[in-house]
Order: structure tokens, then sequence, then C-alpha cells
């Protein structure tokens, strides 16, 4: 057993899943390897998904050490966030995934 933020994994395997487990925070971080972005970019990019959920995955990611947000001081405040290293370590196997799932589900594109 393996112990992260006070909740127990049966392994790495187990962890690193719960790192981008949820509906959205794969396709973030996918979204942030082309590049860092601002908030309503990425809310433009990600369709589908709310302001509220979309600030609450992102705050997700960078207390995780997968992101994190640069805030300019000028007026009015531009924020921007982009891939940490450990985030961009994880893209190629997000990259993986998607391919894996373009094969065996192409059909689907129809």
């Amino acid at each position: 057993m393996l112990e992260y933020n006070n909740k127990k994994f049966v392994c790495h395997l187990d962890l690193g899943m719960e790192l981008i487990r949820s509906k959205w925070k794969a396709v973030i971080l996918c979204n942030l390897s082309k590049g860092p972005k601002r908030f309503l970019q990425l809310q433009r990019i990600v369709c589908g998904i709310s302001q509220k959920v979309l600030n609450e995955k992102l705050t997700e990611l960078e207390n995780d050490g997968l992101i994190y947000k640069t805030v300019y001081a000028e007026v009015p405040p531009r924020v921007e966030f982009q891939l940490t290293e450990m985030g961009k370590d994880i893209c190629p196997a997000l990259e993986l995934i998607k391919q894996w799932s373009k094969t065996h589900f192409s059909q689907l594109d129809k």
C-alpha cells in the first residue's frame, strides 16, 4: 500500500491514475501539452466544461504538481496555465492511450 495526500493506493499505477482520473483532467493536460493556455481558451477548447468544474480541475492539477499557474501583473489581470516537468512527462502516456483508442474505436468517428 502507498499513501499520498492522506489517501491509500494499491500500487503506483493506482496512484498515477488518480492524478488524471476524471472526465476532464487528461483532456486539459493534452491541450496544455501544445503550450500555455488562458482560462477562457481552455474552456473553449474543452467543450462542455463549466467554469466551476474547469477551475476545480485546474486547482487539482496544480495541487498535484502537474501544471502551474502564472499570474501577470497587468490590468486586466492575465493568468496562464502550463505543464510542469512532471506534467510534460505524463503526456506521452496520454498520447499512447489516445492512439490506442483511435486504433480500436475508429469506427466511432463516422
